[in-house]
Formats: C-alpha cells, sequence, structure tokens
C-alpha cells in the first residue's frame, strides 16, 4: 500500500495524472476507493461559540447552592438546660459537701452524725457542718437551740454568733437566740469561749449570755434539758425571751399592750396544750391575754 502521504494526496485529489494510473495498475486502489467512502460519511462536528458561551454562563450562575440549617433554638435551650442540670448536679454531688438540718416552727429533730454522735434540734432552729472534712474536723455550726450527745474522739466543736463550744465526748444543750446564748453541761467537761475567753463547765453548769451581759446562773441536776420532753423551762429570764419561745412553739404572734418584757420568769411550760401554757406563763406574771385572730395580745391583770 502507498505510504500515508501519497493517501492524503489521493484524498486531495493532489495526485498528478501519471501518479493516478500508476495508481489505476496497482492493487491498492480498490482500498483506497473504501477509504475514501467512508471518510465522505463523517462530519465534523461544528461549535456554536455563542450557544456554548451561553449554556456556561447558565451553569455558573445555576450552581447548587449549599444547605442551610436553621437553628433550632428551642432544641438548643433544651439541650442547653440539660447540660446546665447535669453541671449543677455534678457540682452538688463531687464539690458541694455541706450537709444542713433545719426544722420549722414547732417542729423538733433527731440528727445522727457521721460519727454516730447525735444532735436534737429544737424549734426553728438550723444545723450545718462539712461531712467531707468530718473525719479529720468534728466542726459544724448551729443557728437556734439544740441538744447534743457526743462520742468520745477527738474535739468536737459547735460554733454559733456569739461564742465556740467545745468538747471531746459529753452530752450539753447549746441555745442561741437574739440577744441570748446559753450552754449546759450535762455530762464530761464542756469548753466555751466567749469574746475570746474559754470557760471550763463541769457537770451541772451553765454559762447564759442576755444581752451581753454574763449571768451567774445556779448550777442544776436535771439529766438533759426539758425541751427534749416537750416542756421549756426558764430560770430567771426576761419575758421577751418566753414570748419568744412561745411562738416558736405554737407557731402564734404575741403582742404585748403595756407590759414590761424586761422583767424575769422562773416557770415553765407545755408544748401540747397552748391554753394551759398561755396561762402558765401569764398568771404568775399577773398579766391576763386575749386571743384576736391569731394573734395573743398580752396585757397587765385589771387593765382594759
Amino acid at each position: 500500500m502507498k505510504n500515508e502521504k501519497e493517501i492524503l494526496k489521493w484524498l486531495n485529489k493532489e495526485l498528478s495524472s501519471t501518479e493516478i494510473d500508476d495508481l489505476k495498475r496497482s492493487d491498492d486502489l480498490q482500498t483506497l476507493e473504501k477509504i475514501a467512502h467512508y471518510a465522505s460519511q463523517l462530519e465534523t462536528p461544528k461549535v456554536d461559540a455563542n450557544a456554548a458561551l451561553e449554556a456556561f454562563n447558565t451553569r455558573k450562575h445555576s450552581k447548587k447552592k449549599p444547605k442551610v440549617r436553621t437553628l433550632n433554638f428551642k432544641a438548643f435551650y433544651r439541650v442547653a438546660a440539660v447540660l446546665a442540670v447535669m453541671l449543677t448536679s455534678a457540682y452538688f454531688l463531687f464539690f458541694n459537701t455541706i450537709e444542713t438540718f433545719e426544722t420549722q416552727i414547732a417542729q423538733t429533730k433527731t440528727i445522727l452524725l457521721p460519727d454516730d454522735s447525735e444532735v436534737i434540734l429544737n424549734a426553728a432552729s438550723k444545723l450545718s457542718f462539712n461531712k467531707k472534712k468530718w473525719a479529720d474536723k468534728r466542726a459544724l455550726t448551729l443557728e437556734g437551740e439544740a441538744y447534743f450527745k457526743v462520742q468520745k474522739g477527738q474535739t468536737f466543736s459547735v460554733n454559733t454568733t456569739a461564742g465556740i463550744v467545745t468538747v471531746l465526748g459529753t452530752q450539753f444543750n447549746v441555745k442561741e437566740r437574739q440577744n441570748y446564748f446559753e450552754v449546759n453541761c450535762y455530762e464530761g467537761l464542756v469548753s466555751v469561749t466567749y469574746n475570746n475567753e474559754t470557760i471550763k463547765l463541769p457537770p451541772g453548769n451553765t454559762f447564759r449570755i442576755v444581752n451581753g451581759i454574763i449571768e451567774n446562773v445556779d448550777d442544776f441536776t436535771s439529766q438533759n434539758p426539758s425541751w427534749i420532753q416537750e416542756e421549756s423551762s426558764f430560770n430567771n429570764i426576761p419575758l421577751n425571751q418566753v414570748i419568744a419561745e412561745l411562738e416558736r412553739q405554737y407557731d402564734i404572734k404575741i403582742k404585748v399592750k403595756e407590759v414590761d418584757t424586761s422583767k424575769l420568769f422562773t416557770g415553765s411550760f407545755t408544748h401540747t396544750n397552748k391554753e394551759i401554757a398561755l396561762q402558765a406563763v401569764t398568771i404568775p406574771l399577773k398579766l391576763s391575754y386575749k386571743i384576736e385572730d391569731k394573734t395573743i395580745i398580752l396585757y397587765n391583770y385589771g387593765a382594759k
């Protein structure tokens, strides 16, 4: 067969008459004619430049926009709330180690401490301590009144706004109310620190401060405070303190009318009968009382 150059010359009709005659006499003519036939059936693709540019621009501007998801704020707040609760719970579980106990009006509560020491809270009182540090330091804070039965061991301290009571193993009562602080020792030895001075109390002894003044108190022989048996007892106590205790034990409001509340009262009243309790306080002091709605009015006997 002819070489490619001669074939192309033949397809383009560039052969001379002599070359054409030679080709006809050769065996390649039939093959070349078939090539020419099939080549004539092929069409060169036509390109419309303007159409192509328009299609390109269309594709460019119709590019799929990325999907944008709208933030569901309600779901977000729910998740945030759950996380907040979890974090708060974790904090109280691992970091908040303060144990607190409270009593309401006319309520008492018995508490067993981690070392098996026992505390009985009187009405309207609050007790708190660090349970994590208890094994190393037996210390608690008291607001109100409580009776303690302390197991022997290292120092046991009761902190109040008026003073600090320290023992090793004993039974004692602490009462810390407005303008009143009293500690009674029933067993063992109690140390009371007040204004940087420490006083030792053996069994039967009392340390009392009324309106910032330390008072001399007679020894006692009782085995525990009377309020544990649902009775409040007083020995030369100002009437305003007695009235406050009546209010705590009976959930009542007491007002006085021309009555000297600084006068001293010695006696007791029950926690189980309001009428009897009021009589137990008013009769020895020559007072009368009347009830107006939920308020008790105390007045001098015979006064209108």
